[in-house]
């Protein structure tokens, strides 16, 4: 009794059941399988993945062009304050069985859901449409066209298989688009990288003192550690466990729940490296050829590639067009993903892509209408080339709010129940959510000086 009752007073997330902790006997134990952990990667590599959309490529190429090596310890930076935010967000999703939104319309004033909904829905759609906007560009630049063709046949395709691809065929087209991020690895070859420099400014911050930089860091911070992959990650979890009919939510059946944790942490962890690595490679290579030529002008993915054409040859040109075509048709359902659940969950309909498009209409109409408006807004006169790098200052913005509910709601035992998060995860998610709102204090205050 005593230690039923110390068990209760501890609660948290760091405290499980017995029979949680049990250990399978010898005979049961299974030896390590590279095949076999691959197989349990899913929402974290593909949410890691789907960070460096072309709106990311084109921040990273831009951010690479105009401050060379030295803005390469931001990666460093964000990598542990990325990992700790995501693996809080897939915790969220796992423990309750709902996503952020979801869990915002069950524990929190119904304003607060229509205010967070609504400044996702728009962020994602800018995003859409810059992405789309850079696919097209850099599919032009391969093979000529119309660039509002392949604006339309990208869309279209990116959601229709969302609605219409079985969930377990669709999740495994979304790993495999992942190994088109191995295309800026390869860049980077062809690259002449001054590794006395480059190095020094992985590991050295150099900071400059003005809006323009501070506006880039928050453009890196924004595509880096973006909205729509908390509400991506978290919904994705839930996803999960309700089509696998041996799990239920962690709060309901808490059995396994270290296990579950353990698998959560290292997929995310492994998504986020492979995020950041390729990130760096862009940036590396941007600095190597762009800032070393003097071209520190660059605004769009496909403007580096086409750059990089006299400098690194016609096979890099083509490398780098082709992984933005490869990421966006990745990052594009995360985002039209995104947003359906934030709505479906936040409107409690019945949401999921493993449900048929007519057992969840309300979802998939949503879906359809974001990736929809994305491709409407490439008919305007927005730039999609400044749509790329201030989708990702938008992002970095609305991350504040979202950041400082989603620590809040970790930390609430109605939500949360026995698996609070607390300890060095806990902490370590509030020193990203600082991060990333002194930065943004930062580039608004050189904007007020700039203009004083």
């Amino acid at each position: 009794m005593t230690d039923r009752r110390q068990n209760r007073r501890n609660g948290g997330g760091e405290h499980h059941h017995k029979a949680d902790s049990a250990k399978p006997s010898p005979k049961h134990r299974k030896s390590f399988s590279i095949r076999d952990f691959l197989k349990t990667l899913g929402p974290g590599l593909i949410t890691g993945a789907s960070d460096d959309d072309p709106s990311g490529i084109g921040t990273y190429s831009q951010a690479g062009a105009q401050l060379g090596y030295g803005i390469g310890w931001t990666m460093l930076l964000t990598f542990p304050l990325m990992v700790a935010i995501q693996e809080i967000s897939a915790r969220v999703g796992r423990v309750t069985g709902h996503g952020i939104s979801g869990n915002v319309c069950r524990h929190y004033p119904r304003w607060l859901l229509v205010i967070v909904v609504t400044m996702l829905f728009v962020a994602n759609t800018i995003n859409i449409a810059a992405d789309l906007g850079a696919m097209a560009d850099a599919t032009k630049l391969l093979i000529g066209g119309h660039t509002i063709l392949y604006v339309v046949c990208f869309g279209v395709i990116s959601i229709a298989a969302q609605i219409f691809l079985n969930y377990k065929r669709y999740v495994a087209v979304l790993k495999w688009l992942t190994l088109s991020l191995f295309a800026y690895v390869a860049a980077l070859v062809f690259a002449n990288v001054s590794w006395s420099e480059a190095l020094p400014g992985l590991l050295l911050p150099k900071m400059s003192w003005n809006a323009d930089y501070f506006t880039t860091i928050v453009a890196i911070l924004g595509t880096t550690i973006s909205p729509y992959l908390f509400f991506w990650q978290a919904s994705q979890e839930a996803e999960d466990q309700r089509v696998d009919v041996t799990k239920r939510p962690l709060i309901e059946k808490h059995y396994g729940a270290r296990r579950e944790f353990s698998r959560i942490r290292a997929d995310t962890m492994v998504g986020m490296a492979f995020s950041n690595l390729i990130a760096l490679a862009i940036i590396t290579t941007a600095a190597a050829t762009l800032h070393a030529s003097g071209r520190t002008d660059i605004q769009s993915s496909a403007q580096a590639a086409e750059a990089l054409r006299p400098i690194a040859g016609p096979l890099a040109e083509w490398i780098f067009a082709l992984g933005i075509v490869g990421t966006g048709l990745l990052a594009i359902p995360v985002l039209a993903g995104a947003t359906a659940y934030a709505v479906g969950e936040g409107w409690q309909w019945a949401v999921g892509l493993a449900r048929k498009p007519k057992e969840a209409i309300a979802f998939y109409s949503v879906l359809a209408i974001s990736g929809g408006f994305g491709i409407a807004l490439n008919f305007t006169s927005i730039n999609p080339i400044s749509a790329l790098y201030w989708s990702a200052v938008i992002n970095g913005v609305l991350a504040v709010p979202v950041m400082v509910l989603l620590m809040l709601m970790a930390r609430h035992r109605n939500v949360m129940g026995r698996f609070v998060i607390g300890g060095p995860l806990y902490w370590l998610g509030w020193l990203s959510t600082s991060a990333m709102a002194l930065s943004v204090i930062a580039m608004g205050v050189g904007f007020f000086l700039g203009k004083t």
